[in-house]
């Protein structure tokens, strides 16, 4: 990405021995006045595939479950009393292909016997303190960006076979706490299914996660340049079972932008982010990357590159005070500031170049502009003759060769075992970063560049 950002200031360097004419005062082309021109940005497609560890749902889970999971404070109805709770922290593990969860559990049960005939209520109640596990397993899917699942109590085995006293001597009373078991059932399957639901929300957190990928990132502090990243569209495959992960593919539709000057603003609307299930997504990125400068931040880095230089023929010498440059019929026009043998503004156009085999870029058919060159002819014709144009066509190239590899490698920083936050972790690789073309707008310089490559994120350990 960082390549990219370089490619405004490449006019800087591509200029570097831009220069013209003594008193003279050619006439400027004025830039178009029409309305601003929309650049041509194709979308980028982030396929990312998403690893969960089994371990971090388990993590979570806990979290989301505590304390008491389920209560009955009616005895009347069904002379059962209960209250159980989550006394140890829950187990997950795979279980050919379903989610397999043990959760400790204790109870307090209360019950009655007896009978109310004739008005008269003959009953007593009876209280036991039990502990055990519960095995659940549970179907996952993916479903409106939740992993959620359906889950089934399969088993409880109890710690201790539930008894009471009755005339002096400990009596099994499991053939009637089991059956209570058909009352709570479903309560604690519902309870299972939306703690993991809660604690796997992965429509929340990702957009939380783009909400920080789409604030704009200062990619160079020395030429003030940012990336932003505009997410349009979000994809996501169903869930599956890989031993003790969950695994799915999750892809991005994006624009991304490379601007310089002040920091940009943070495009990215979550209300309007389009959110799509799909049953298969490619692993690669391709990635369509603008490089966008405005005619005075990069007149500004003009400036700063022609410092310094001087341009001559014979006795004759110039040198460049300033330089601007803007957009006129889909052309550059460069205009330099001249002090020395010439003094005055002089004027060059030509159409900005991308050498693909050199990776070079250039000005072609760099010129004066007319009415620069028909002033020229009467004011300083050993400028005119072209001797010094063609020692500025000769300087005005440029190899983005290493800035394109220096670019690469600030990338795979990021796709190195990257972490953004704690128990996330991002892997990948990139191939050549390939220069697209160049665009002239009514404001800015782009330049498009294309990314092949691939990204895997994965889960372990998340807080």
């Amino acid at each position: 990405m960082k390549t990219s950002i370089y490619f405004c200031f490449l006019f800087s360097i591509l200029i570097s021995s831009c220069s013209t004419t003594s008193k003279i005062a050619a006439l400027k082309p004025e830039p178009d006045d029409a309305a601003p021109l929309v650049y041509d940005n194709n979308p980028s497609i982030i396929n990312i595939p998403i690893s969960i560890k089994l371990k971090d749902i388990e993590n979570q889970t806990n979290k989301a479950l505590t304390g008491l999971i389920y209560e009955d404070k009616i005895i009347e109805d069904d002379d059962v009393q209960m209250q159980i709770w989550k006394y140890a922290p829950i187990s997950i593990e795979n279980l050919n292909g379903k989610i397999k969860t043990v959760l400790p559990l204790k109870a307090n049960i209360k019950y009655r016997i007896g009978t109310d005939k004739l008005g008269i209520s003959l009953y007593s109640t009876q209280e036991i303190n039990l502990n055990g596990n519960i095995t659940l397993l549970s179907d996952v899917k993916l479903s409106n960006w939740k992993m959620s699942t359906t889950t089934e109590l399969k088993s409880l085995d109890w710690n201790e076979s539930p008894t009471i006293m009755m005339l002096g001597k400990q009596v099994p009373i499991t053939y009637l706490i089991n059956p209570t078991i058909k009352i709570f059932k479903s309560k604690i399957e519902r309870t299972i299914d939306q703690a993991i639901e809660q604690s796997m929300d992965l429509k929340s957190n990702v957009l939380d996660a783009l909400d920080k990928i789409a604030s704009p990132i200062q990619m160079d502090e020395k030429f003030n340049t940012w990336l932003r990243i505009v997410p349009t569209e979000l994809y996501a495959t169903d869930a599956v079972f890989k031993n003790e992960t969950i695994t799915l593919a999750m892809g991005m539709k994006c624009n991304m932008e490379t601007l310089i000057g002040q920091k940009p603003t943070n495009k990215f609307d979550r209300t309007k982010i389009i959110l799509k299930p799909v049953t298969e997504i490619n692993d690669e990125i391709k990635a369509n990357v603008v490089a966008i400068s405005t005619y005075a931040d990069a007149s500004a880095l003009l400036t700063k590159n022609f410092s310094g230089q001087e341009f001559s023929s014979g006795n004759k010498k110039i040198t460049v005070q300033n330089v601007a440059v803007w957009q006129k019929n889909s052309k550059m026009v460069i205009a330099l500031d001249l002090l020395g043998s010439i003094n005055g503004t002089i004027y060059l156009t030509g159409f900005p170049q991308y050498n693909e085999t050199t990776k070079e870029i250039y000005f072609d058919k760099l010129d004066y502009v007319l009415d620069t060159k028909s002033k020229l002819l009467k004011t300083a014709n050993w400028l005119a003759q072209g001797i010094i144009l063609n020692k500025i066509r000769e300087n005005c190239r440029y190899s983005i060769k290493a800035n394109l590899e220096e670019g690469k490698q600030s990338m795979l920083k990021y796709l190195k075992n990257y972490s953004p936050m704690p128990g996330v972790f991002i892997n990948g690789t990139i191939g050549d970063i390939q220069f697209q073309k160049i665009q002239l707008t009514n404001s800015s310089i782009v330049a498009f560049i294309k990314i092949n490559g691939n990204v895997n994120v994965s889960v372990d350990g998340i807080k």
